[in-house]
């Protein structure tokens, strides 16, 4: 296993994140504590011994399987990250609540790892009122030794992050974004990492198959990459994306099989960054994948002009874009944008009338994609 130095300790560079556990059914529960007691077993026989669970997870069962399975180690053999559930507002005033809720449920006196959960657009005014203390009441638990590090994950695009980092980035001491070689582009992931080397805060990385979509390509894509490295997995490849960024210290992924967590973790056997052409070829592939799923807007600007109902259309479709890619997996990332949005500003306000289309240079349906995309958030 790789080895990551984070301030004086040895973070394995693979995390097992505890969102998408085996399940018993099609639901998100029950957990398969029996296949999941296993896969922690393998993990830790290998040397991963980071978990990253959350208050939501498989309808909040994450933190109770997660207390009763590891706390058959010993708690200073493994690594135990959870967050503050922000993406719901209704829990702002309840901080103390949650946290001494979840300390309960995960069967331990202490986080190694905690966050501000989602960061985003929905949430980022809420996070930052001190009339919350939220941040206030963290530093106190880190204080009193209940929080080793603190930090925050975002999903929300590279302005919040910034907003949140300039209120109280001194106190956060890393960050844990999605990020993979297709939202390096599509997500505007560079900029964010960019973002974070600025203010010198190590990077975490989630989603980094995004949610399984890169675990297999299209034939030609796949053709490509097999002539770079025969022997290299398809999946493999993402992450040696992420091996190639210097600032990534743990990569999480959700594996919910025993198969899933074997290859993994023989992928994270050794360091394999890539070459420049290999990189080239890997977003050239990105790029291909990602025409595929979105209309190419340029964000000129000339359809906001023209809209009777004064719609932000190029952010609009930055949204249904992504909507579009995560629909069969989550889909969470843009009702969490709009969310934060008047109603009035919301793609089911677009009548229609196409003044926007006559303008565009790239000539876009754009009022189909409106009333898709209001179809698609029903």
């Amino acid at each position: 296993m790789i080895y990551k130095e984070f301030q004086d300790l040895k973070l394995p560079a693979l995390g097992v994140g505890m969102m998408r556990l085996p399940v018993k059914g099609q639901g998100e529960t029950p957990i398969d504590e029996e296949r999941t007691a296993e896969m922690i077993a393998y993990a830790m026989g290998h040397g991963v011994n980071y978990f990253d669970t959350a208050y939501g997870y498989h309808e909040s069962q994450s933190e109770v399987i997660a207390g009763r399975l590891l706390t058959k180690y010993p708690r200073d053999s493994y690594y135990l990250a959870d967050k503050f559930p922000g993406y719901d507002l209704a829990n702002m005033d309840k901080v103390e609540e949650i946290f001494e809720e979840q300390l309960k449920r995960c069967q331990t006196d202490y986080f190694d790892f905690y966050m501000f959960h989602n960061v985003c657009e929905m949430n980022v005014e809420q996070y930052l009122d001190e009339t919350y203390g939220i941040l206030t009441y963290l530093l106190e638990q880190k204080a009193a030794g209940r929080i080793r590090c603190l930090g925050f994950s975002a999903h929300g695009g590279y302005d919040v992050m910034k907003r949140f980092l300039d209120s109280c980035g001194e106190e956060m001491e890393f960050c844990q974004i999605q990020l993979n070689y297709l939202d390096w582009k599509f997500q505007d992931a560079k900029a964010k990492v960019e973002l974070l080397k600025e203010y010198g805060i190590p990077l975490w990385v989630m989603e980094p198959l995004r949610g399984g979509a890169l675990v297999s390509l299209s034939k030609e894509s796949e053709g490509k990459l097999k002539a770079l490295r025969p022997e290299e997995e398809i999946p493999a490849w993402a992450f040696r994306f992420l091996q190639s960024l210097p600032q990534t210290v743990v990569t999480l992924s959700g594996m919910s099989n025993f198969e899933q967590i074997k290859a993994n973790i023989a992928t994270f056997s050794e360091e394999k960054p890539l070459e420049d052409h290999e990189m080239r070829t890997l977003l050239e592939i990105a790029d291909e994948k990602i025409k595929s799923i979105g209309l190419p807007c340029t964000k000129c600007g000339y359809c906001v002009s023209h809209c009777p109902q004064k719609l932000d259309i190029p952010k609009l479709l930055e949204l249904y874009n992504e909507h579009r890619s995560t629909e069969h997996t989550f889909g969470f990332i843009a009702p969490m944008a709009l969310a934060a949005q008047p109603e009035e500003k919301h793609p089911k306000s677009c009548v229609g009338c196409g003044s926007c289309e006559a303008v565009c240079p790239q000539q876009l349906k754009i009022a189909d994609a409106m009333a898709d995309f209001a179809q698609k958030l029903k």
